[in-house]
């Protein structure tokens, strides 16, 4: 935890801390911390609850986590309640796993003493200044965790506790040199093959299934037709970019706005500097008086340009004769640039002083304010135009859709008729295949919902982007049940020929491989050299058989393996050694192979403390709650 809010210490500690301390309770579990008590629990651990408050809050700390982590994916999952209720049922797991590692601390009476604390809090930068603890900013942080300082000590030392168990077990976790060397060197290995594919396609020609063998199928394998939920929807969509095409907008309409806005068609002022730099370097006095023997030169007519090259310490502009580029005002230097937008063309300033050092600024060039014709923004006002008042009407066609639908529920035939729009009506179609106008996580979440499914009635309206929106009710379902027979007979049939081409497919990629193996082969080979493990090229069932083929000695080790469409016969000539194994390789291995072994301890030590606890959840365990 402290970790994340050093991480969070510098910027807006308002924002920044705060976030980063959620995403750490998320991970770590801290929920305890929050101090919120409850008789309602969500699980008992050998007798201690945890309340359905903390699991409500680590839970949206968690969906908050996926959402910034997932973006617009998390979306699409989250339209799928089975989805979010495995998140939290994860989330309850982790408070178990929590609260057995606080027990076993516990009774292996692990303690963390109030001056472990105390030093712990003094020696956290996010509570520095300068390097020493500031107790001002500790209160400020707190406040802004809406902790007390007393809680928050207290929190620390129950993360602490926990840590001396976890650390132990984990941080004795090592992987030996030898162990990441063979591995890598197993990881980096190529191997040299001989392959042919045997394709079960024109087998199918001769394959005759009957009605009865169709039959027998589904029969045996009623679980593998599965009809998914499935709903049509009716809806009403609303577009602000459909009613811009409807809209007129009069050249004198145009004209006007363009008066009313002409700064907005108007370029911005551009000059062109060059300049003499000499920075204050260790001795500012000596800078100016470099800078004064310069002025005095221009002054006498010495050529700025020549100057700009031999004396500015702007190594850059200095060799195009301190020639710098197009500026507008406020961008430069705020001494420079107020120097610069006083000077005429080919005047050159003052010495001007600026956090850089002392300059001489010329002006070579500047290009004034100029308006574009209304000729030439003609198109592009009418554009706007447009866009406004289809704005404009469709907010206020939103409002009556929102009103209609919610005021008549049980029907969307008066509210496309308040809206001056059309019902339209979907076919069937289950969560993972929506009909493109409806493929949004939103819409599939309300198609879904008790609301329209259940109870019967309109959706709330629902925004489908920058005003896009669209309200929706069922035309019909369908649970989810097991398709007829008839209804999928041609996949069975289809299944079947595939299933007895393979079959065929694979006596002959056996017959080949017999053949290889005796010297003689019947079928011609493709050789392909330096395979490895993560090939593309080939199908993945191939490269997955020529890793499990042992190595060859005299003569070739032959495999068949079957493919999506049919077999395949290969042969494996040579293993060749990996290449570029060194230290660095080696050691990001260890480090790896370590960090596996302390994961896998840790679930050992929850599984053993599991095994050993008695644990109960809710009645509504398997849904933890109502997802909010």
């Amino acid at each position: 935890m402290l970790e994340k809010i050093r991480e969070g210490s510098q910027g807006v500690i308002a924002k920044t801390i705060l976030i980063l301390v959620i995403l750490s309770f998320a991970f770590a579990g801290v929920s305890s911390y929050l101090g919120s008590k409850t008789t309602v629990a969500a699980a008992t651990v050998n007798g201690e609850e945890i309340s359905k408050a903390e699991l409500e809050q680590l839970y949206q700390n968690e969906r908050n986590r996926l959402q910034q982590q997932l973006g617009e994916m998390f979306d699409t999952l989250a339209s799928n309640d089975d989805y979010l209720k495995s998140v939290k049922k994860s989330v309850l797991e982790r408070l178990v796993a929590q609260k057995l590692v606080d027990q076993a601390a516990s009774n292996l009476n692990l303690t963390v003493s109030d001056a472990q604390v105390k030093q712990a809090i003094l020696s956290e930068p996010a509570f520095q200044t300068d390097g020493h603890f500031d107790n001002d900013r500790f209160q400020a942080v707190l406040r802004q965790l809406g902790y007390q300082p007393a809680a928050f000590s207290e929190s620390m030392r129950v993360d602490m506790t926990r840590r001396q168990l976890v650390e132990a077990l984990i941080g004795s976790e090592f992987a030996l040199k030898s162990e990441a060397k063979d591995i890598a060197e197993l990881q980096g290995q190529s191997r040299d093959i001989r392959y042919a594919i045997v394709d079960a396609e024109p087998y199918k020609a001769d394959i005759k299934v009957t009605d009865e063998q169709a039959k027998d199928y589904y029969d045996q394998n009623t679980n593998q037709f599965v009809r998914p939920e499935q709903v049509s929807l009716d809806y009403v969509e609303l577009n602000a970019a459909d009613f811009a095409n409807k809209v007129n907008v009069s050249e004198e309409d145009a004209k006007t706005y363009y008066d009313e806005h002409k700064n907005q068609y108007q370029t911005t002022e551009k000059r062109l500097p060059a300049h003499i730099l000499i920075p204050f370097g260790d001795d500012e006095a000596a800078a100016k008086s470099k800078i004064e023997a310069i002025k005095k030169e221009l002054d006498n007519g010495a050529d700025f340009a020549e100057l700009a090259k031999k004396d500015s310490q702007d190594t850059f502009s200095a060799k195009n004769g301190g020639k710098l580029d197009w500026y507008e005002q406020g961008v430069m230097d705020p001494a420079f640039d107020d120097a610069l937008f006083k000077l005429k063309k080919g005047q050159v300033s003052g010495i001007v002083k600026s956090e850089f050092g002392f300059h001489l600024i010329k002006l070579l060039d500047e290009k004034p304010v100029q308006t574009q014709a209304f000729a030439d923004v003609k198109a592009d006002i009418e554009k706007e135009l447009k866009k406004r008042k289809a704005d404009d009407e469709f907010y206020s066609l939103q409002q009556k859709l929102a009103d209609t639908s919610y005021e008549v529920p049980d029907t969307l035939e008066d509210a496309a008729k308040a809206v001056n729009a059309k019902v339209m009506h979907s076919g069937l179609f289950a969560r993972n295949n929506p009909p493109a106008v409806l493929n949004d996580p939103k819409v599939i979440k309300a198609a879904f919902s008790e609301q329209v499914l259940d109870q019967g009635m309109n959706s709330d309206v629902i925004e489908l982007g920058d005003n896009h929106v669209i309200v929706l009710r069922v035309n019909e379902h369908k649970v989810a049940g097991t398709k007829s027979f008839d209804e999928v007979k041609a996949d069975i049939v289809a299944r079947i020929k595939q299933d007895k081409a393979n079959d065929q497919a694979k006596i002959k990629a056996e017959e080949y491989a017999a053949s290889i193996k005796a010297g003689k082969p019947e079928v011609k080979l493709t050789t392909k050299a330096n395979v490895h493990r993560y090939d593309r090229e080939l199908q993945l069932e191939l490269v997955s058989e020529v890793f499990k083929l042992s190595k060859p000695e005299q003569a070739p080790t032959v495999g068949t393996v079957e493919l999506t469409n049919g077999y395949a016969v290969v042969a494996l000539d040579k293993v060749n050694p990996a290449e570029g194994i060194n230290d660095a390789v080696i050691g990001s291995l260890q480090q790896q192979l370590a960090n596996n072994f302390s994961e896998l301890d840790y679930r050992s030590l929850i599984a053993y403390l599991k095994s050993k606890a008695e644990i109960t959840y809710a009645e509504d365990a398997n849904e933890i709650s109502e997802l909010q």
